[in-house]
């Protein structure tokens, strides 16, 4: 680890003295309050330049190998150590924690009376370190540096134009929220209102520390003096945290908003598959990786800036634009309806296809460029949007479709997945829920006199026409299809890799008819044409999820079509195709 401290060339270009430290911390020991060494003038730009930008790139790879925030901490960023996990690995004890930017030690004790020892020296700066497993049962704290709070002013000093978005928001009044209640003063609310309260150098009271009050930057950030003292050096650079667990700090269930507590028990909070592989950061990425998607959005490429930290889940800040007001409730990135359709595939180019107009829930909830042409795999599990609009899909000619009435509501999706809470005072404001599961039906009452009844009602009915188009399917695959996929037994009309109604325990082992670019090996191509558009639409109306709640008349349509074709390949009249009984799904494959 090297680390340098200089003072700024003159305007003029003129050589001027630089200070460094240059110090082997890891080989000398080298730790902070060292003396630093004196080195020769550097007057070459070039050279200094070079020295800080190794630096920046060391502190850089060194802060991504370094764990997240892994629970919340009341006030947001850690301003002291806090130790974060201890598990035993092959070589010792792995230890993480939390605190602010700057070297650390680990200290350990055999007896709670026992005086701390020195374990390691105070060179760490990355937050995580093996040690040796102790002989005998031992406790762990971490030793590092105290906060250095600075305010929010010191940051616009080079961060002005956030520093003024970041004003207009709520988080910059929330000490003023506290005062209208007259709870300026109770210390259960400051740690989240201000900066620091509680901790050294930190918010005090409005009198004394003015410049702490509110949520500012060093809340997300950490405490960032140091940084703005010198903010060349890279070992002091503030936090870039996107875990939710950062957030949480302060919205949470001890807030009054139980936030993050709804959403950790939601399916944003979990990350299914790996998304460091390089066919998968961009384009799953972009809407499973919290990390990537927040780097598209940046106009960066998460292949070469997320690497290795792709398995973050959709977290707070996808959805929200911490730094700024947006236009949108709750700072949120995007509105909360909109009525253009909308599908971004995974190979589309995301900055020229990206669409901040359409409402947030659609940016990843659509059919993702998803075509009846496709011969792979169904449509994902995602065209809700789609769905809402009437746009999903094929429909006969001369038929019409339409957006559902439920795409009229104010809030669209937010509407039924979000019912505000709360709001029965001053003190106790109207929040969303963040399970993003329909709960309660009450914000339905209002256009349904009976909600719960209807929604039995409109699932069973679509529920029962899945499976007549699947056994319609089901029956052309075993007595109509080509001979050569007549090996696929019901399956036969499947995809190369089959969708959930043909394979509902999603096993690798179970294939569909090969999809292949050589044409004698297409097996696909053998499927009719009238086929391969019945399971799109089937699939799609599947895949929504709402079993026909979000668009009720448009499911039935997309499934009336798919079974019209069938029955066509069947040659038998619609009607009779209704009747069949579902088929038992071949386990093999």
């Amino acid at each position: 680890m090297v680390r340098l401290t200089h003072r700024p060339r003159d305007r003029s270009g003129s050589g001027v003295p630089i200070r460094c430290a240059l110090a082997a911390a890891r080989q000398t020991g080298a730790g902070p309050g060292r003396r630093p060494a004196r080195c020769a003038h550097l007057p070459a730009r070039g050279l200094l330049i070079r020295i800080v930008l190794a630096l920046a790139a060391l502190a850089t790879s060194l802060h991504a190998q370094a764990p997240h925030l892994n629970r919340p901490v009341r006030g947001g960023m850690p301003g002291l150590p806090i130790l974060t996990g201890i598990e035993w690995v092959t070589n010792g004890l792995r230890l993480t924690w939390e605190g602010p930017p700057g070297y650390y030690r680990v200290e350990y004790r055999t007896a709670l009376d026992a005086p701390w020892q020195p374990l390691t020296p105070a060179t760490n700066f990355g937050r995580i370190t093996t040690v040796p497993a102790p002989a005998q049962a031992a406790f762990f704290r971490i030793a590092g540096p105290a906060p250095h709070y600075a305010g929010a002013e010191a940051c616009a000093t080079c961060h002005a134009e956030i520093h003024a978005e970041e004003l207009q928001t709520r988080h910059a009044h929330a000490l003023e929220s506290l005062e209208r209640v007259g709870q300026a003063d109770n210390p259960a609310c400051l740690p989240c209102h201000t900066v620091g309260y509680g901790l050294p150098g930190g918010f005090v009271s409005r009198t004394l520390t003015p410049h702490l009050g509110g949520v500012q930057c060093e809340s997300c950030h950490g405490p960032a003096g140091l940084h703005a003292a010198n903010e060349n050096d890279p070992l002091f650079r503030p936090r870039v945290e996107i875990a939710a667990q950062m957030c949480g700090g302060c919205h949470n269930q001890d807030s009054h908003r139980t936030h993050f507590e709804q959403w950790a028990g939601s399916a944003h909070a979990t990350v299914t598959e790996d998304m460091n592989p390089p066919n998968r950061i961009n384009s799953c990425g972009r809407c499973h990786s919290g990390s990537s998607r927040i780097a598209l959005l940046k106009g960066a490429d998460p292949a070469a800036t997320v690497t290795g930290d792709a398995n973050m889940p959709v977290t707070c800040v996808v959805c929200h634009d911490p730094h700024r007001r947006t236009g949108h409730p709750a700072q949120l990135r995007n509105p909360l309806a909109s009525f253009t359709d909308y599908s971004l595939g995974t190979g589309a180019n995301f900055a020229t296809a990206y669409d901040p107009d359409i409402q947030l829930c659609a940016q990843c909830h659509n059919q993702r460029g998803a075509t009846w042409t496709s011969n792979t795999r169904p449509p994902h599990h995602s065209p809700q949007y789609n769905m809402l609009l009437g746009t999903a899909g094929l429909v006969p000619e001369h038929t019409a479709s339409r957006p559902a009435a439920h795409a009229f509501l104010e809030k669209q999706c937010v509407s039924c997945h979000m019912p505000a809470e709360g709001g029965r005072d001053e003190q106790h404001p109207a929040f969303a829920a963040h399970t993003f599961r329909v709960e309660s039906f009450d914000s339905c009452l209002g256009c349904h006199p009976a909600p719960e009844a209807l929604v039995d009602f409109t699932r069973s009915l679509v529920d029962m026409q899945i499976q007549r188009v699947k056994a319609a399917l089901d029956l052309w695959a075993l007595t109509r299809a080509p001979e050569p996929l007549r090996q696929y037994g019901p399956r036969a009309w499947e995809y190369n890799i089959p969708g959930s109604l043909s394979n509902p325990t999603g096993s690798p082992q179970i294939r569909g008819p090969r999809s292949s670019n050589d044409p004698a090996q297409d097996e696909q191509a053998l499927i009719p044409d009238r086929i391969r558009k019945a399971r799109f639409n089937l699939y799609l109306v599947a895949y929504d999820g709402s079993h026909g709640v979000h668009n009720g008349p448009h499911a039935a349509l997309l499934l009336d079509a798919a079974l019209q074709w069938v029955a066509e390949e069947l040659q038998m009249p619609p009607a009779a195709a209704a009747t069949l009984a579902p088929s038992k799904t071949d386990p093999q494959p």
